[in-house]
């Protein structure tokens, strides 16, 4: 029987820090094993609280089925802005991975790295297929300071990214200024204005609005890449303007993103023009004549995935094992 493995958040940073281009490369290829039907990837599963709905924990199970390196596993991650103001992160999370022959859990990774770097991966790769000039952002709005915001910045520095300049846009100015000097080498700004973004070249949206507030359509009436990693930001007569690609449309238009609105409003799907896996193999090309906006839902095989890598590249020093954490079988 195989011991229960634990890693902590140390040695994650480590593994994601200095593996930027091979997470890119490995969340591209878990996207087209989906598209080819080498993964199972259900539902996201939701608990909500009737009486705080800004607060939910959210279950992502999935399943690698590829011959090389099968595995299950599920990630559950809780979202809880409040724990800005008691100087807690927003989101925390475990990834669980199951062993694909027996189903026996084999390791609890922290998650909410393994999430944040997953998901900028995802922001990183619409943001290659979609812009203008892949490599080089002139003027970067940034919609939110938090975790993802500054994983996605970093991730596009590590993987060779130019930005000349940056904006950052938060309610909060402070955080949107504390951001900025994260980041002390880009020409950086913060802004509590929304409409900064009708200057700039790529927006990010990273916050965590229930809700559409960006409406105005002269804010993308000069076709700027937009990735909305946040998917409920821009009101759905914004979305049914641009050319729509998400990480599979059956997940994405749903749970009341501005996808599922776009889809209430038109009652049809014409809006969307396709996949990631349509813009990695190059089914589908980027209409630079119209907003490209990219809203990726979230799927639990990259966590699963990635989860995995790590779980198989960290050294038994870097990690706690547990040798009797199961019972011995029942016969």
């Amino acid at each position: 029987m195989k011991s229960f493995k634990v890693i902590g958040a140390k040695a994650i940073t480590q593994w994601l820090n200095n593996h930027g281009e091979k997470l890119l490369d490995s969340v591209a290829d878990c996207y087209c094993q989906f598209a080819s039907g080498k993964t199972i990837c259900p539902d996201s599963y939701f608990l909500r609280y009737p009486e705080q709905p800004q607060n939910r924990i959210i279950a992502l199970p999935a399943s690698i089925e590829s011959a090389q390196a099968p595995v299950s596993g599920i990630k559950w991650i809780a979202s809880f802005p409040g724990n800005l103001t008691e100087g807690l992160d927003r989101a925390s999370a475990v990834v669980i991975l199951n062993d694909r022959q027996t189903g026996y859990p084999i390791a609890c990774l922290e998650g909410a790295q393994i999430s944040s770097f997953r998901t900028a991966a995802s922001a990183v790769l619409g943001a290659k297929y979609l812009h203008t000039t892949p490599g080089k952002i002139e003027h970067l709005a940034i919609v939110g300071s938090g975790l993802i915001s500054h994983t996605i910045v970093s991730l596009l520095e590590q993987t060779g990214w130019q930005i000349d300049k940056m904006t950052v846009i938060d309610l909060d100015l402070k955080r949107a200024n504390q951001f900025c000097e994260k980041f002390p080498h880009i020409n950086g700004i913060g802004s509590d204005d929304v409409s900064v973004i009708a200057r700039t070249d790529m927006v990010i949206f990273a916050t965590s609005a229930i809700s559409p507030y960006v409406s105005d359509q002269a804010l993308f009436a000069h076709n700027p890449t937009v990735i909305h990693m946040s998917l409920r930001d821009i009101a759905p007569e914004l979305i049914i303007l641009g050319q729509n690609f998400a990480d599979d449309v059956e997940h994405a238009i749903k749970a009341n993103t501005s996808l599922q609105l776009a889809e209430q409003l038109s009652g049809n799907r014409a809006f969307m023009a396709g996949n990631i896996v349509n813009l990695i193999k190059q089914e589908v090309k980027p209409d630079f004549s119209k907003p490209r906006i990219y809203s990726p839902f979230g799927m639990g095989i990259l966590d699963v995935m990635l989860g995995y890598q790590i779980y198989n590249d960290t050294s038994a020093e870097d990690l706690l094992e547990v040798d009797d954490f199961f019972p011995q079988p029942y016969s």
